[in-house]
Order: structure tokens, then C-alpha cells, then sequence
């Protein structure tokens, strides 16, 4: 057989393999597209589908209607003097207190030391917890509330359903007796603090139910969800040395 021949023959038959694997895959490529092609369409199908689904329509308007309403509550509660941490004077008072369903009053000395980690606080967690109102009301700048209320130790923080007293925290007893306490630490006092004055002993448990009944007691404010800020924490000892003049224990009038 001819060299030149033979050598023909090789290469038309490696250039016909090499034109039939082009082939395959030029019809792989065609039916991977038209698979493709036919999986975005159903696609399409369902999303109509869900839009015109009853019940999904229902869903999403029950949770703008919802939102809405989440919205012009918190407007309102704005109106009212929610959301801040607010300085009053002694005519203000009654107004202020009758003026919101929860209140958390702190009664403070401008000059001492504790009053002034609780405004800290007090100040973080009033946008976080709009559902009740916190105000400040110098203690010396108010005689009669102060006599009337019997604050005799500061800082003390009373708080107020429906414009009655119902509970308080006096000094940090209820916050570990320490300065260096977290907010969270006081946010949880909180959250168990306002339903406490009616289940003393001299409470029955007829009255009780009645009264958490009528008033919804829980605590002054309500637990919220996880969010992505922390703590706060107040950790006075780590960001400035206290000169030993300071005295730690509550002060009072």
C-alpha cells in the first residue's frame, strides 16, 4: 500500500473523529439549553401562580396592615413622650405620669455618683422599650412628690401603672449592691418589676387573678427579641479608676 495513501486514510479518519466529538457536544449544549430554557418557563408558571394564590395575597396584606399599625403606635406613643429619656419639673409630674399606661420615674441628686450609672442606663433602654415612658424628676426640686411617694434613698426608680405606684427599685439592691451592673441587668429587673406590690402576702390569690386580669400585669416593660447590639455593659471599673473619696453605697436625702 501506498505510504501516501495510508497516511490519507489516518487523517480523514482522526479529522471524522474529532468532527463527530464536536457534534456530541454541540448536542449536549443543545439540550442542556433547551433543558434550561424549559426549567425557567415553569419557573415563571409558579411565580404567577403564588402572586394570584388567595391565601398568599391575605398573608401579605394582614402584615402591611400589621406594620401599619406597629407604625402609627409607635407615632402615638412618640406624641406621648415615649422613645426618650426625659428631664421633668414637679408641676409636670402628674401629667406626665397620668399621661402614658407604664411609666419608669427616676428620682435623682444631680451630685451623686449612682444616679448618674442609672441615668446611663435609663437613657439606652428608653428607645428600645417605647411601650413605656422614662422620665427623671430631680429629687430636690420636688419636696412634695418626694414626701408623698416616701423616696427617702437615691437613686430611686418608681414606676407607675395607669398613674398608681406599683413598684420600685431603690439603691442597686435589686442590681447585684454593685456599680459595674450591665444594662441588661436592669432591663431584666424590669421586665419582672410592676406586677411584684400584688402578690405580697397580704394578697389573696382571688384578687391577684382579678387584678393581672383587668391590667394585663406583666413586668413595666416587655422582653424583646434577640438583637444584633449587645449588652451595653457598664463596667465602671475598667474605664476609669473611682477616686477612693467616692462612696459606693446609695446615697440618700
Amino acid at each position: 500500500m501506498d505510504p501516501d495513501s495510508v497516511k490519507s486514510t489516518l487523517s480523514n479518519l482522526a479529522f471524522g473523529n474529532v468532527m463527530a466529538a464536536a457534534a456530541r457536544d454541540y448536542q449536549k449544549e443543545l439540550l442542556a439549553q433547551e433543558k434550561a430554557q424549559s426549567s425557567t418557563a415553569n419557573e415563571e408558571v409558579d411565580l404567577d401562580e403564588l402572586m394570584d394564590d388567595p391565601e398568599l395575597e391575605k398573608l401579605h396584606a394582614d402584615r402591611i396592615a400589621a406594620l401599619k399599625k406597629e407604625a402609627e403606635k409607635r407615632e402615638a406613643l412618640k406624641r406621648q413622650g415615649h422613645g426618650d429619656y426625659r428631664e421633668i419639673t414637679e408641676g409636670d409630674f402628674l401629667g406626665e405620669v397620668t399621661g402614658s399606661e407604664k411609666v419608669v420615674c427616676h428620682f435623682y441628686h444631680k451630685e451623686f455618683y449612682r444616679c448618674k450609672i442609672m441615668d446611663k442606663h435609663l437613657k439606652a433602654l428608653a428607645p428600645k422599650h417605647m411601650d413605656a415612658k422614662f422620665i427623671k424628676l430631680d429629687a430636690e426640686n420636688a419636696p412634695f412628690f418626694v414626701t408623698k411617694l416616701a423616696v427617702k434613698t437615691l437613686p430611686c426608680v418608681i414606676i407607675f401603672r395607669k398613674g398608681v405606684a406599683v413598684d420600685r427599685l431603690v439603691g442597686f439592691q435589686d442590681l447585684g449592691a454593685k456599680d459595674d451592673f450591665a444594662m441588661r441587668t436592669l432591663e431584666v429587673v424590669l421586665i419582672k418589676k410592676g406586677n411584684e406590690l400584688l402578690s405580697g402576702s397580704t394578697c389573696n390569690l382571688w384578687y391577684l387573678a382579678v387584678m393581672k386580669t383587668m391590667y394585663h400585669f406583666t413586668g413595666i416593660i416587655s422582653e424583646k427579641k434577640k438583637e444584633d447590639d449587645e449588652d451595653d455593659v457598664y463596667d465602671e471599673s475598667r474605664r476609669r479608676t473611682v477616686r477612693s473619696s467616692v462612696n459606693h453605697d446609695s446615697d440618700s436625702d
